[in-house]
């Protein structure tokens, strides 16, 4: 990889989105606290751990590595594609955000979640390939090259290994109040496929490493996308499996808490 400085402009660029994310998650906890409805703590610390990610993933020091050492940019890869949504997903913003509402506006964000395109935009198939196809497009192109030389282009992969992998994952573990689901062996189905995609752009890129990238980072990065990868797509089975197990258990066995709905 060339030895380029990821400029400051990109930092905050990417930076700016997960502050503003921080700041109404914790209003929201502030007007839902006043209203005496109590949020549970664990997904506070959940969302604040996946906001932390994320912005070492986009800025400062790790950031800076990330541009000139591939290893480094893998583990980025990792935090803000994979664990940092995943995290975020359990904090379940949308429906703290509809506790804090007033009614009006609570009832025009979840006419907004029955739309096409947030129907579109949950679909597991569509997601599966916003998310794992816009990486093999990344990594088995010159595009992964040419991010490296433009800022703008920087920031806009970096937005979409966000967005993509945030979708992905809100798509297959029902936490929010998502009104178009689908069936856990659907989403089941597309979870493998998902995983088969992803271990073998990962041998690829082990294999044959992106252009201007050593073969030594290649192949430690190639080791963390496969090994770090699994590791959190295993924490979304155990979830996915958990919820299915729910669905299919007597009422009477199952308590009420404020743990992820089953879809």
């Amino acid at each position: 990889m060339q030895n380029h400085h990821l400029p400051v402009i990109a930092e905050w660029a990417l930076a700016f989105p997960f502050l503003v994310a921080l700041i109404v998650y914790t209003g929201a906890l502030l007007i839902s606290a006043k209203k005496g409805r109590k949020w549970p703590e664990f997904r506070t610390l959940l969302w604040f751990t996946g906001i932390f990610l994320c912005l070492i993933s986009v800025a400062g020091p790790m950031a800076q590595l990330a541009h000139t050492d591939f290893r480094i940019h893998m583990i980025g890869h990792l935090f803000l594609g994979m664990l940092g949504p995943l995290l975020l997903a359990l904090g379940a913003p949308v429906k703290l955000l509809l506790r804090s509402l007033p009614v009006q506006q609570a009832k025009n964000l979840t006419r907004f979640l029955r739309s096409r395109v947030i129907g579109l935009l949950s679909n597991p198939a569509v997601t599966a390939t916003l998310n794992i196809g816009g990486l093999w497009i990344l990594y088995t192109t010159d595009l992964f090259r040419m991010m490296h030389e433009s800022t703008l282009l920087h920031v806009m992969i970096h937005v979409h290994i966000f967005l993509a992998g945030y979708l992905f994952t809100i798509s297959l573990i029902y936490v929010e109040p998502i009104p178009h689901r689908t069936s856990y062996l659907y989403r089941s189905f597309i979870l493998v496929l998902a995983l088969a995609a992803h271990g073998i752009l990962s041998k690829r890129i082990y294999a044959k490493p992106p252009e201007g990238v050593p073969a030594n980072e290649a192949e430690a990065g190639g080791m963390l996308m496969y090994y770090g990868g699994d590791a959190v797509d295993l924490m979304i089975i155990i979830i996915l499996c958990y919820h299915w197990y729910r669905s299919t258990s007597p009422k009477k066995m199952v308590k009420r808490r404020d743990l992820p709905s089953p879809g």
